[in-house]
């Protein structure tokens, strides 16, 4: 992405290298920590809540308590439980690392028990989820069962929608490596696949935010925005303090001065104002074909062939949705598979040529790789306008 100036911290977080620590192997693993255990479990699909309790889940609780009202009643948040065989290796990790902003992502934790916790918007409504490979493959290594729970007004939709962020759409046997490096990334990495959420805007309004800055800086803007306008995870742990970030109206109406102290300059502030007035337009687009859902995002001023790629790759899961535009993409691409670190968009396109169809994924294998060309110029310095 443009501003990420550390190659190896950059591969990292393009390759979405997110590390979830895996059960140890030996016998059956005993019953999850005490903080873990969150009120009653069904199976999904989950028995419909009452307008009062799914009211009661949503909404933010005083002083930040996790959980709503439901965490100043005394009233344990209903869960829903799903379990998934996805009949071939699932990393967690690679899977859904691109969605995690940074190290510190109000949204995203991982666990030491090998869990992945995401809080999301969904269109019914805020949900937490918690995944977890289980069984006795999840530490050996071979295809996993997926065990998820999920938590408040959005809980069956965010069930529903698993299989599909786990990557069961995806298909890594139609891309065929032609290089020595991509064969072995791909070869030494069975378990990526390429998440699909289905949520536009939780993944447009981060990219937004990183265009034309580094990554610490936008990881900053990211965690002040949702920590500030957000809400608490329903359910979720409150020492994984996880909040759902804000709805679309509430991204509107952000006053400019909270933009300013988020380091956020005018430019991408209105271009995610722009994006929030016209969200249920630019949802449709996770059900569109590649090329009409770029046309749709980029219909907003302030919203180009980058930040509509990065948000494809994303929300539709699209394994040919590559990054054009970005400050280090061809030179990284370039370097690797032609040791040319001086390439731009066009000669990137044209290595990236004998895989149409699999361009993003043959990009992410190549970051994940790690072989990026040396450094020669110091870090770029951090800045923050909010200072000023």
């Amino acid at each position: 992405m443009a501003g990420r100036f550390d190659p190896l911290t950059r591969a990292a977080v393009r390759g979405g290298r997110t590390t979830v620590p895996r059960p140890h192997p030996g016998p059956a693993p005993k019953a999850p920590a005490a903080p873990l255990q969150l009120g009653p479990t069904v199976e999904a699909p989950a028995a419909p809540l009452r307008p009062a309790d799914a009211a009661a889940i949503g909404r933010p609780g005083r002083g930040g308590e996790a959980g709503g009202r439901g965490a100043r009643t005394g009233r344990a948040p209903v869960c829903a439980r799903r379990r998934w065989a996805p009949g071939a290796p699932v990393d967690l990790g690679l899977t859904l690392g691109p969605l995690r902003r940074g190290p510190g992502d109000p949204t995203f934790r991982a666990t030491p028990d090998g869990s992945v916790w995401r809080a999301t918007r969904t269109p019914q409504g805020p949900a937490t989820l918690r995944v977890l490979r289980t069984g006795a493959a999840a530490a050996a290594g071979a295809a996993p069962e997926i065990t998820a729970e999920a938590w408040g007004p959005g809980a069956d939709w965010i069930l529903e929608q698993l299989p599909a962020m786990l990557g069961a759409g995806d298909d890594p046997a139609a891309f065929v490596p032609r290089h020595r490096l991509l064969h072995a990334s791909h070869r030494s990495r069975p378990g990526l696949r390429l998440t699909r959420t289905g949520l536009v805007l939780e993944s447009l309004i981060p990219t937004v935010l990183e265009q034309k800055v580094t990554a610490d800086e936008a990881y900053r803007a990211w965690r002040r925005l949702v920590s500030q306008y957000g809400e608490p995870a329903p359910g979720s742990p409150p020492e994984l303090r996880l909040r759902v970030m804000p709805d679309a109206r509430t991204w509107a109406l952000i006053p400019s001065w909270d933009w300013h102290r988020a380091g956020v300059d005018a430019k991408r502030s209105a271009a995610v104002v722009r994006a929030a007035r016209v969200a249920n337009r630019l949802e449709e687009a996770a059900a569109m074909e590649l090329p009409q859902a770029a046309a749709r995002l980029e219909a907003v001023p302030g919203i180009g062939p980058w930040t509509s790629a990065e948000t494809l790759q994303r929300s539709n899961g699209h394994p040919d949705a590559v990054t054009t535009g970005d400050l280090h993409l061809p030179g990284i691409v370039g370097y690797a598979l032609a040791g040319d670190r001086d390439a731009d968009d066009a000669a990137m396109l044209e290595l990236l040529a004998p895989y149409a169809g699999q361009r993003h994924r043959a990009a992410r294998l190549i970051l994940l790789a790690g072989r990026t060309p040396p450094r020669r110029t110091p870090r770029m310095p951090r800045s923050d306008i909010g200072r000023l």
